[in-house]
């Protein structure tokens, strides 16, 4: 391919957007992946306006809508031969118990079982391209425990911090499980933390628990364009196969929690989110 090709999740805003605008100014085929297309639109213009590379292209995907998924990864099947780079940089948290049309807790489908059918959907297109999929995580994984009998939150009093952490938890295991099961097709997974990052997505957190968010992590908080540099790294960096599997923070291998290491925890969220996306993939 004469260029690589990179689709991204979540880049009309921060991260996501510096990650975008970088990997346009080094030649990739873009493909911006939004639930709001117009401003998908204008970041297309504005990219396109700042770096001078017209391979940019707008593809409506609402991680919230599994069918909304489904009909992204049905658009890319039928434009792209393949895909070198998957960034699952799209996330969320909220401060009130939401419920997605498909019966999920929001926290946990758009974090994580969004993009699992994402993946999985455009697998071919992976496997041809030889791809990196790199998955956005968070520091916030160390506070998160898989509780995979009450993913809905149903049985225990909700907590936007415990739903985040557990979810940013199932990225890394979503990370690993992608390193084993498709090594021998030519994939490298890898996770990260792109930092504690001053962005739209603390939209999301009102109330006391935004205002206690706010006076713990705001004077912590670095610029979008900072927290965007690993990202583009392990999109970038050559001869990262090795490294396949790992999690990193500020460019460099970084350890992450004993549990994310749980193979059994893994195995089984994988089997129970094919469970729940099957008829999307049907």
């Amino acid at each position: 391919m004469a260029l690589r090709t990179t689709v991204i999740t979540g880049a009309t805003s921060g991260i996501g957007k510096e990650t975008a605008l970088a990997l346009a100014k080094k030649d990739h085929a873009i493909y911006l992946l939004v639930r709001n297309t117009q401003k998908g639109d204008r970041l297309k213009d504005e990219i396109i306006t700042q770096t001078g590379n017209k391979n940019i292209f707008v593809v409506k995907c609402d991680l919230a809508d599994l069918q909304s998924v489904r009909e992204a990864a049905d658009e890319l099947k039928a434009k792209l031969f393949a895909v070198n780079v998957l960034i699952n940089n799209a996330g969320g948290i909220f401060g009130e118990k939401q419920m997605t049309k498909d019966g999920f807790e929001m926290t946990f489908q758009v974090n994580h079982l969004g993009h699992f059918l994402l993946t999985i959907a455009i697998m071919p297109l992976l496997e041809k391209g030889q791809a990196r999929v790199i998955n956005v995580s968070s520091e916030a994984h160390r506070r998160g425990k898989a509780d995979f009998d009450d993913l809905p939150w149903q049985q225990k009093k909700y907590s936007a911090w415990r739903a985040y952490g557990m979810a940013k938890l199932f990225n890394l295991y979503l990370t690993k499980a992608l390193a084993e099961k498709y090594a021998d097709k030519g994939i490298s997974s890898f996770a990260l933390h792109p930092g504690v990052v001053k962005t739209e997505f603390w939209g999301g957190v009102s109330g006391l628990l935004g205002k206690l968010t706010s006076l713990l992590v705001g004077p912590f908080m670095i610029a979008a364009e900072e927290g965007a540099q690993t990202t583009i790294y392990l999109a970038t960096e050559p001869g990262m196969d090795a490294k396949s599997s790992q999690y990193f923070i500020k460019k460099k291998m970084a350890k992450s929690t004993v549990l994310s290491w749980n193979e059994a925890n893994r195995n089984k969220l994988w089997d129970i989110s094919k469970k729940l996306v099957s008829k999307y993939l049907a």
